[in-house]
């Protein structure tokens, strides 16, 4: 089995959804990750806080330099993960798709670089 990164893709500028509708994201994230964890596919997933509690490092002349987020102006930035296990691409997607539909939010599959 190889291992996929599910990003959760959230917009800078949304307005967060109302108390009754994030319940119902909650709920359908929830039934989401208990339906990972049944088949076996589920290794961690986590909700991130927003960019503007980022702390940046960055290797500079043999020290590092730490600047406090958010660090770069986009319309959209990381707002969780899930970590998977999944037999091929195509099932990854299939998962990434139901992440999607849980989360209303876009989805990003990647696959981790080989390891052996």
């Amino acid at each position: 089995m190889k291992h996929y990164l599910l990003s959760v893709v959230q917009p800078a500028d949304a307005t967060p959804p109302a108390p009754d509708a994030l319940a119902t994201i909650m709920r359908d994230v929830e039934a989401f990750n208990d339906e990972l964890r049944a088949a076996g596919a589920w290794v961690f997933a986590g909700g991130l806080h927003g960019p503007e509690t980022a702390t940046m490092l960055r290797p500079e002349g043999g020290d590092v330099l730490i600047t406090d987020g958010p660090y770069a102006e986009g319309k959209e930035y990381l707002g969780g993960l899930c970590l998977i296990r999944a037999e091929d691409l195509d099932a990854a997607l299939e998962w990434g798709r139901k992440a999607a539909l849980a989360t209303t939010l876009p989805i990003e599959v990647r696959p981790f670089v080989d390891q052996h």
